[in-house]
């Protein structure tokens, strides 16, 4: 499960689509709707929210608005409510572990997307507010290949 910090416009098709449903995912994880992925490390900032739920389905209406503005067609009836999300933090190294993780991927899978993420200040996802400090402490890093 990956819930990227990085703004989804930076991802491509196949990375849009797999946060889609790792969204979904961990939204039903947080309802307590399924039984898998309960300790997953990436649901950690969420559940330190005081409404989980809203959090991730706030999360996932931005997935949702860039899936609709490059002309894909989820399903939005699968959101849940926002009652009242509120900005999380993202810390700098973070997004920049991040970064350079999805930078690794688009080198295979779709070069042409890299020059938006590689040049400039990368955007965080519109949930996210940037602050410092150095890679999460719930990552999980790898080292580069």
């Amino acid at each position: 499960m990956r819930l990227w910090s990085l703004h989804p416009r930076y991802l491509d098709s196949k990375g849009l689509v797999a946060l889609w449903r790792e969204a979904l995912l961990a939204q039903a994880v947080l309802a307590d709707l399924t039984r898998g992925y309960r300790n997953h490390p990436q649901l950690r900032r969420f559940r330190q929210c005081d409404d989980p739920s809203s959090q991730i389905a706030a999360y996932l209406a931005e997935v949702h608005a860039e899936a609709t503005a490059r002309g894909y067609r989820f399903d939005a009836s699968k959101i849940g409510r926002v009652e009242q999300a509120q900005p999380m933090p993202v810390n700098r190294g973070q997004l920049d572990y991040e970064t350079r993780h999805l930078l690794a991927k688009l080198a295979v899978r779709e070069p042409a997307k890299m020059p938006a993420l590689a040049y400039g200040d990368p955007r965080p996802h519109p949930l996210f507010r940037v602050v410092e400090g150095g890679v999460a402490e719930w990552e999980i890093v790898t080292p580069p290949d």
